[in-house]
């Protein structure tokens, strides 16, 4: 079922992204040109409380554009679908070993009469395996 064939309020099949890893810290640490080595350094991070800083932001982030990334990609009838815009909100903070979860649901849904553009808009969320919501979004997906 694609986001075009699901109703508003619907909620969206999930996407786990295994437990974080030091090595995907120091994999966002350099896309992102973050070299403070408080944040690459698990046990110095923890000292002060800064456990996991380029996780909380670099991969919830990443996560959610995934995850509207597979939504649009199970659309089989598009011949053009993006996204057009994707905010993101961080709610908590993500630690080494949270396996996280992402659900969405469909907002809105709308259709421009002068394009037959289709624009539907996806509220999702990011939430570590305790239930808490640590990072929310909003993407605005067209397709035409």
């Amino acid at each position: 079922m694609s986001i075009l064939d699901t109703a508003i309020g619907q909620e969206l099949p999930s996407l786990v992204k295994p437990p974080i890893t030091q090595q995907q810290l120091r994999r966002y640490a350099e896309a992102s040109g973050d070299f403070n080595p408080i944040h690459l350094h698990e046990e110095a991070a923890r000292r002060v409380g800064l456990d996991s800083v380029i996780a909380h932001g670099m991969l919830s982030m990443a996560f959610l554009g995934q995850y509207i990334s597979r939504q649009i990609a199970d659309i089989p009838e598009a011949p053009r679908a993006y996204i057009a815009n994707l905010k993101v909100r961080y709610i908590a903070m993500v630690r080494l070993g949270d396996t996280l979860t992402c659900r969405g649901v469909v907002g809105a849904q709308s259709i421009d009469p002068n394009t037959s553009q289709t624009t539907v808009t996806i509220e999702c969320w990011a939430q570590n395996q305790h239930g808490e919501k640590v990072t929310t979004g909003e993407a605005e997906i067209i397709i035409s």
